[in-house]
């Protein structure tokens, strides 16, 4: 009898926790922790290298102006001259794009590509796993260095710009590699975060490297994939004007 009973609290267990404990829930939310920044404003400049195969290399320098507790950002484009003065600004659920030339704003999706790279406007800001995301697997994995526990994620709505995820999480909670899959199951980029500054207890990438796993071109015979790497200068932690959260920011700094 205890044996039955036991049986059935194991099936239960498993139908709501799947393959994995509350703890890789947890974990999920510390690395949103980790990767939120609270009580104070952040600040950085971008450098974003984008690689085509058999086109070459272009380069993105953008300064970043974070604010996570009313989930804002700010992304003035400084290089190349031909887009200086672009910007992006986030206020909660909206997102404007704006163009200098035309001085228009121009609603824009977090899903979108910024600046036609293979990073997404939405990797520009806080962390909200745990809010969009379930576990459903769980396991321990070796990743080079980093012992890591792998979680398999799947979206809880629509408003992400991935339904499916894999996370490498290491042992200080720190994501040092994503795979993002497409409701089908298909492999459609992966990210590497190798190293990470840190700040009065708060951590920043020192570099980010995206691989589209289904775009490239085929050179020699073989195909390679598109790759960008963001590169992560001064950050900083200190209070912004709340002028820089607003579209009269981005239009005065142009003219």
């Amino acid at each position: 009898m205890k044996r039955y009973i036991y049986s059935v609290f194991m099936l239960i267990a498993a139908g709501v926790y799947g393959q994995y404990s509350p703890e890789d829930a947890a974990l999920l939310a510390k690395v949103d922790e980790l990767a939120s920044y609270y009580g104070t404003d952040f600040s950085a400049v971008y450098t974003i290298v984008q690689e085509k195969p058999g086109q070459g290399r272009s380069a993105t320098e953008a300064a970043v102006y974070r604010r996570d507790s009313k989930e804002q950002y700010v992304i003035l484009i400084q290089k190349p001259a031909i887009s200086r003065g672009q910007g992006y600004l986030k206020q909660g659920d909206t997102l404007w794009f704006y163009d200098p030339e035309s001085r228009r704003f121009n609603s824009t999706s977090s899903r979108e590509r910024f600046q036609n790279s293979n990073a997404r406007n939405s990797d520009f800001t806080r962390s909200t796993l745990a809010l969009d995301y379930k576990v459903v697997k769980a396991e321990d994995a070796q990743l080079g260095r980093f012992k890591c526990r792998l979680l398999t994620l799947e979206a809880l709505h629509n408003d992400v710009t991935y339904p499916r995820m894999k996370v490498w999480v290491s042992e200080d909670a720190l994501v040092r590699k994503t795979e993002d899959y497409s409701l089908s199951g298909q492999l459609l980029r992966s990210s590497a975060i190798p190293d990470y500054y840190e700040i009065k207890g708060r951590f920043v990438p020192k570099a980010v490297l995206l691989t589209d796993e289904m775009r490239g071109a085929t050179i020699n015979g073989k195909f390679v994939k598109e790759k960008t790497q963001i590169t992560i200068g001064s950050p900083a932690f200190s209070k912004l004007p709340d002028s820089y959260f607003s579209k009269t920011y981005l239009e005065q700094v142009n003219r």
